[in-house]
């Protein structure tokens, strides 16, 4: 067996999901005796079998691992409750090994099984993300008649079904709390009720960006059409066609029209939305941000 059979063969064994007694299951993922497996890889000592030393390092590796999800997805744990919750990262953990030197990456693939995976996945994104120079609102108008802008690398834009955006930061602030134990348990009671109303309720279309500023992040609603002209922004649309996008079908008057992506671009520009970085212009010097 060369070293890389061996490394293979032990990463199998190591991935392999506890049992519910927290121990080493008796076969391994491909249906392999995970007995002869472990003593055809670990030597016993005079303490412990080649199973009992395998466990030892089995158990360390999917209680970090667990706990490291477990610290990313409060708002899931909450939604779940903590059964459900471990049981689908088990699942998860076991389809989706870790491929990453970094535990940060764990929960990568989480993204598509749920809204609240999505909107916590974004926030980890966000604070992550690099930061380029910023885009004044003064700078913008310069640029001429159609500009193609950039958001900044950090901006996640967010489609979600239900508005657990709210809820998550609910939840935060209540695990937050410094307050002694009876006063968490209430917190705990009102966190429940406040996760069974939206597990009760029907879904609600809930645009946000999540963005940072000073290296704290934040969730932003938006409308749909806000939304959608950001969103063929990070596309590389001109101005004039994400407005267009935007807006169609619209049976508002132009007026109204502008005058609400000014008053967006202004926001936005003084929240550090947009790139200064790679900017494209045309020559004319006709602006609709500008007033």
């Amino acid at each position: 067996m060369n070293l890389l059979e061996l490394q293979r063969k032990f990463n199998e064994a190591l991935a392999t999901r506890l049992n519910s007694q927290e121990g080493i299951r008796d076969r391994t993922m491909a249906g392999e005796s995970m007995h002869e497996l472990v003593e055809g890889i670990v030597k016993p000592n005079d303490r412990l079998s080649s199973v009992e030393r395998l466990e030892i390092y089995s158990r360390s590796y999917w209680f970090r691992i667990l706990s490291s999800l477990n610290e990313d997805f409060v708002g899931l744990r909450a939604v779940m409750g903590d059964e459900k919750f471990d049981a689908l990262c088990e699942a998860y953990l076991a389809a989706n090994p870790s491929r990453s030197f970094t535990l940060r990456n764990l929960g990568s693939r989480l993204e598509s099984w749920l809204n609240m995976v999505r909107i916590e996945w974004a926030d980890i994104e966000c604070f992550d993300a690099a930061e380029e120079p910023t885009l004044k609102l003064t700078e913008i108008q310069e640029l001429g008649e159609d500009p193609g802008l950039r958001l900044q690398p950090h901006i996640q834009l967010l489609n979600l079904q239900f508005p657990v955006d709210s809820l998550l930061l609910q939840i935060r602030e209540e695990n937050d709390d410094g307050s002694d134990e009876a006063s968490n348990t209430f917190s705990e009671r009102r966190s429940r009720s406040r996760v069974k109303s939206v597990r009760k309720s029907k879904p609600k279309p809930t645009f946000v960006v999540v963005h940072r500023t000073d290296y704290l992040v934040y969730f932003k609603r938006v409308t749909p059409e806000a939304f959608r002209l950001l969103s063929a922004l990070r596309e590389g649309k001109k101005l004039s066609e994400t407005i267009d996008l935007a807006f169609n079908p619209s049976t508002w008057p132009e007026a109204k029209i502008m005058e609400l992506v000014q008053g967006w671009f202004a926001d936005w520009a003084e929240w550090g939305w947009f790139s200064g970085s790679k900017l494209e212009s045309n020559s004319s010097s006709a602006d609709p941000l500008s007033n």
